[in-house]
């Protein structure tokens, strides 16, 4: 008689047992969701265009629902994340272009959460940029090397940080209780000239974040290796529910960072982090701005980890090559450390930072909806429904649109 798989051992011990096992990649995800980059475009889109960019907000937030979800499949379904499947099926010179872009959106990425973190260090406890960039660095770290100790370990303390950013802005929102119908009017779609448009493509590069696209199919990949495709299609269903759960918690931080911006900065001028520190202190109470600051500091601590961790899987993905975390960490935090170092304006930064992770995403995603639709890839049975692809290809069409857009108005002066 075979002994019962992983997963029968599981459900053996009960259902709360059961759902805590399985439940938790799509929360190291969703923190990439809520980074310090959020935090910028959020704050920027609140305070110059009131609630006007919260369907921008709601629309990512979808697009990110459905995006995990195929990346999740993925690595359930085959068995490999999804660089390794661009190496296993397409061209070498595609996979190395694929890998070269990856890293440079991976310094976008660790650019946004260190100088995040520096931020918050300076704004909680006065430290300069640059000795704020250091410490971050340091503590995201040390978050990371939990890992080595076992996945579920670093888990648990990714989703208590994600907890503490919930936390933050929950008592944001119960404080300040952003204006009912300015809040039912920004979910109506529409822009307002050249500005709005660069924020609503940072708002969707600073949600639906390349990165996590590939890591998410990492993390579910061996998590619990499925016996069949009974026990496959068990862990996808399941799929279904911890995506929901934490995408969903991570679009209701986003909205109510931009709500929150626009009830407190809309028509201050005061369009930064910084400025939104002080201005919940000044306007609201001392203890929203350290509440602010310390979801602000948690975030770019848990989604620098998290950065790194997915550049791991990139370069072993796509180019089968591993170099020292350190290294890595060394590599990618330089141009957020130089950029500390010279005094460019640390919002500015963060913004443009997301609006190069949104040039990112058609990278990841396309190779994702062309590998989830292929049954000679995902098995019978596991391909995506044709819906399915139709719908993530008109997401992938709305971002490349959006991006080229821009690119025009750029550099047309438009």
């Amino acid at each position: 008689m075979p002994s019962a798989s992983e997963l029968q051992q599981l459900r053996s011990r009960g259902r709360l047992r059961y759902f805590l096992a399985l439940f938790g990649a799509a929360f190291v995800a969703a923190v990439a969701y809520v980074d310090p980059g959020n935090f910028a475009t959020n704050v920027a889109g609140g305070a110059e265009f009131g609630y006007m960019l919260l369907w921008t907000v709601l629309a990512a937030n979808l697009m990110a629902m459905l995006i995990q979800f195929l990346s999740a499949k993925l690595g359930i379904a085959t068995g490999r994340n999804l660089p390794e499947l661009c190496r296993e099926n397409f061209p070498r010179r595609t996979t190395w272009g694929l890998w070269v872009q990856a890293e440079i959106i991976a310094m976008a990425t660790d650019l946004a959460e260190i100088v995040g973190a520096a931020i918050a260090l300076n704004l909680l406890f006065g430290v300069p940029l640059f000795t704020g960039g250091l410490i971050g660095s340091a503590l995201a770290f040390g978050l990371l090397a939990l890992h080595s100790r076992g996945y579920r370990r670093f888990e648990t303390a990714i989703i208590g940080l994600l907890g503490v950013i919930l936390i933050g802005f929950l008592y944001e929102a119960f404080k300040i209780g952003p204006d009912a119908s300015g809040v039912v009017e920004g979910f109506i779609p529409k822009l307002d000239g050249t500005d709005s448009l660069l924020l609503a493509v940072g708002i969707i590069g600073a949600t639906v974040m390349p990165h996590v696209i590939y890591l998410h199919s990492a993390l579910t990949q061996n998590r619990i290796p499925p016996r069949d495709d009974g026990e496959r299609h068990e862990l996808i269903r399941f799929q279904k529910v911890d995506v929901g759960l934490a995408m969903g918690i991570a679009g209701f931080i986003n909205m109510s960072m931009l709500a929150i911006a626009a009830a407190v900065l809309g028509g201050t001028g005061i369009d930064s982090i910084e400025g939104a520190f002080e201005g919940l202190k000044e306007l609201v109470s001392p203890a929203a701005g350290i509440a602010f600051g310390i979801a602000l500091l948690a975030s770019g601590i848990a989604a620098s980890s998290v950065g790194t961790f997915a550049g791991q899987v990139v370069m072993q993905g796509f180019i089968d090559r591993t170099i020292p975390l350190f290294l890595r960490r060394a590599i990618t935090m330089a141009p957020a450390l130089v950029i500390l170092a010279i005094g460019v304006d640390p919002t500015r930064a963060l913004v443009i930072s997301q609006v190069v992770l949104s040039f990112g995403i058609p990278f990841a995603l396309v190779p994702l909806i062309l590998l989830t639709a292929n049954r000679e890839v995902m098995g019978d049975g596991f391909e995506n429904h044709r819906a399915t692809t139709v719908l993530a290809s008109i997401f992938a069409a709305i971002i490349i649109s959006l991006n080229l857009f821009l690119l025009y108005l750029t550099f047309t002066g438009g």
